[in-house]
This record gives C-alpha cells, structure tokens and sequence, in this order.
C-alpha cells in the first residue's frame, strides 16, 4: 500500500525511516548528539552501499549509461531513497541502542513484527484465506500498488507469504530473525518464557509453511553460525530439540516431506533452477555492455518471468556494476564478519550471544542474497539494516566491556 501522490515509494516503512534520517541529521546539526562517538563497522557498510548505488545514479543522469528514460531515472530515484532509508536505521540504531535494555526494547518490538507475520502466515497456511486484504481496505488515503504474491504452489503445498511480499522472503526474513529469537527468548527477563518460545517456533514454521529452498538455507546458515556462541546448556538443548522439530514438521504438515525432498532434491529440469542458470550468458553480455556503472540503480527489467534474476549479486553488476557489486559485497558480507568477530571477542554471555544472534542473521541474509534478489524485497530491504544497526550497538557493548576491563585491570596494578 502506498500513498499515491509519491509512488511505489511512498509506502509507511520507508516514509517513517527517511524521516528518521531526517531528525539524525537535524539532532547533529544542532548539537543533540555527537554521532562521531558512537561509531561502528555497520556504519562503513552502509556507506559503501551509498557509494555503490550513487555513482550508478550519477552515471545514469549524467548519460555515461546510455540513454535513459522518465521511467528509468524514477527507478533510480526510488533506490536513491531505498538507501536513505536504509542508512537511516544504521545510524540511528547504532546510536540509540546504547544499553542492554535498549536492545531488547528494539527486539521486542522487531519481534513483534515478526509474530505478527506469521500470525498472518498460519492463517493463510490453514485456512486459505489472506487477511492482508482486510487490513488494506483499512488504510484511506493509500493505494494497492502490486507485485506481492500471498499464495503460490509447491508440490503438494500452498506456499504463503505472510505480511510480506513473496514467500521466499517470508522464508528468508524469518530465517534471519530466528537467532535473535532464540537469544531474546534466553535472556529477556520481561514476559512469558512460553510466549517467547512460541514466537521462535512460528518463525520455524514460517520458514517450513514456505518450502522454500533459500528459507532453509537460510536457516541452516543462521544455526550454525549462531549456535557455538550459545551459553553452554541452551546450545545442547538446541541440539537435543532440533531433531525433534524438524520430525514435528514432517509429521504434521501434509505433504511437507515430499515437497521439501522435491525442492532440494531438484536439477536443472526445475524451472526455478533452470531460469536462474540460463541467465548467466545474458547477463555477462550486458556487463561487458556497461562494465562500471550497469544500466543505473533499479534499471533492469525483465521481460517475462524467464528474465528475473534471482540473485541480487547478478542483479547488481547488471543495474550498478561492478563498482557497484563491490560495495554490495561490502554491504552484505562486512556487518557479518565484524558481528561475528565482536561474539568471538565479547566477554559477558548476553553481548556475545546477541553478536553471534546479529552476525548469523547477517549472515544469513547475505548468503541467501545468491538465491533471490534481496533488495528488490521491502521488508528484507529494511530488516537487514535494522540488523546491521543492531549489530553495531553489539559492538560497542562489547567495546565498552572491554574498555570496563582494561580499566579495572589497570586500578588494579596501580593499587599494587
């Protein structure tokens, strides 16, 4: 839904995180905070995506990428403020999550977005019907702008969407959340243990109702990087229940098991394969076309669904180029190797938990960025800052208690 007079981006996430960007800059420039002292990896990485996609924006106004149309440079524009956006919740994230309690008050209420998707998702899972539409008729003011699938076949399985766009970012989403969910339910002293463990498990059935391949792959990564910074009894209780769940899902999902073998089991005579390796020569053409800048920032098109890159590396050297790829690379892979090098590091459980739960979501969102174009997806494209935010304020806890320590040891010795 999206306000009408602005266009597909003038949907309510992405006016309320442009707006946040506006009071940062206003609370710096009058002085209400000094963002030069709270700085952190995230930051850099966000950035880099400014650079990436603002030199392909350049190229493409100033005509270096050939010529351009009204249509071409509204897309452009739309990803200049997809970006704004984007770097809004880095910044004001990493400087407004300050303590302990500020990050499980931002991880409450992520969380509860999340719950509130898959409540969505369970009942279009089961009843067939999509409440999505209820809440649309409820939004004066707005229009339907389209695009979304709520419903789509696998095997013997309806796939669903939840509150977001496609499935398979339902999938991936809530693949990227799950860690944080876990840590939240271990360490959150607020609520019901129960409630909180309930939210967890929808996020798991929210990955399995999908079927989707980049859901599980998702999932998969974010365990494994999350688990071995676990405290010690939790990680072997998640050992001890993960075979149990996955068990759980096959027996009370009709169909799921053959479905799910199916999916991972298939070749190239998948469809969803196949287009995805069939584009690989078009696409090499068309950056040997515009090698540096691509066709500028939201500029590819697709005609027909066998054209659609999924994969937002590929979508990338073709709309930005391969300037622009590299700053992607920056911006998906850097905020999980420092996220995970801040877990390895930290000393106190929660911090170093809460990193590896930021590290393995990032993770997680860059890994299944090879399997579908994540930034063409608007709730993937404002989560993932959130989480690059996160993992900053991560960060400097874990900065802070190192700085404590250090401190302490030195009081110490001087005492001596």
């Amino acid at each position: 839904m999206v306000i009408d007079v602005i266009g597909a981006a003038g949907t309510v996430p992405m006016i309320l995180s442009c707006l946040l960007l506006v009071f940062w800059l206003c609370s710096w420039a009058w002085g209400l905070h000094r963002p030069l002292e709270s700085r952190h990896p995230g930051r850099l990485a966000g950035f880099f995506l400014l650079v990436g996609v603002a030199s392909s924006y350049v190229a493409l106004y100033g005509g270096w990428s050939g010529e351009s149309t009204a249509t071409g440079l509204m897309a452009a524009d739309r990803w200049l403020i997809l970006v704004a956006a984007s770097l809004a919740l880095i910044l004001v994230t990493g400087d407004s999550v300050r303590t302990m309690a500020d990050v499980l008050q931002l991880a409450r209420w992520l969380l509860a977005g999340a719950f509130f998707s898959c409540l969505v998702g369970v009942v279009q899972f089961t009843l067939g019907i999509n409440p999505m539409e209820w809440i649309q008729m409820g939004m004066p003011g707005f229009r339907y702008n389209g695009g979304d699938t709520a419903f789509q076949a696998r095997g013997n399985l309806m796939r669903v969407a939840g509150s977001t766009f496609h499935s398979i970012e339902f999938a991936v989403v809530s693949a990227m959340l799950l860690p944080l969910s876990v840590w939240r339910a271990l360490h959150d002293p607020r609520g019901k243990a129960w409630f909180h463990w309930l939210q967890t498990a929808l996020l798991v059935f929210a990955v399995a109702a999908t079927v989707s391949r980049s859901g599980i792959l998702g999932a998969a990564v974010a365990l494994a990087v999350f688990v071995p910074f676990m405290p010690q009894r939790p990680r072997r209780a998640v050992l001890a229940v993960l075979p149990v769940v996955v068990v759980v899902l096959f027996l009370t999902i009709p169909g799921f098991m053959l479905t799910l073998t199916g999916a991972l089991t298939a070749d190239d005579s998948d469809p969803s394969i196949s287009t995805r390796t069939n584009n690989y020569p078009r696409v090499m053409r068309m950056i040997d076309e515009r090698p540096w800048f691509g066709v500028g920032p939201g500029n590819y098109t697709a005609h027909g669904a066998l054209q659609i890159l999924d994969n937002q590396y590929l979508n990338a050297a073709v709309s930005i180029g391969l300037i622009g790829l590299a700053c992607l690379v920056v911006y998906l892979w850097f905020p999980a190797l420092t996220a995970i090098h801040t877990a390895r590091t930290a000393s106190s459980p929660p911090v170093k938990s809460l990193a590896g739960a930021c590290g393995a979501g990032l993770a997680a969102a860059a890994v299944c960025s090879v399997t579908f174009d994540s930034l063409s997806f608007p709730v993937f494209t404002l989560t993932y800052p959130l989480l690059v935010g996160l993992s900053g304020a991560a960060w400097q806890l874990a900065k802070r208690e190192t700085e404590f320590v250090s401190a302490s040891s030195g009081s110490s010795k001087a005492s001596e």
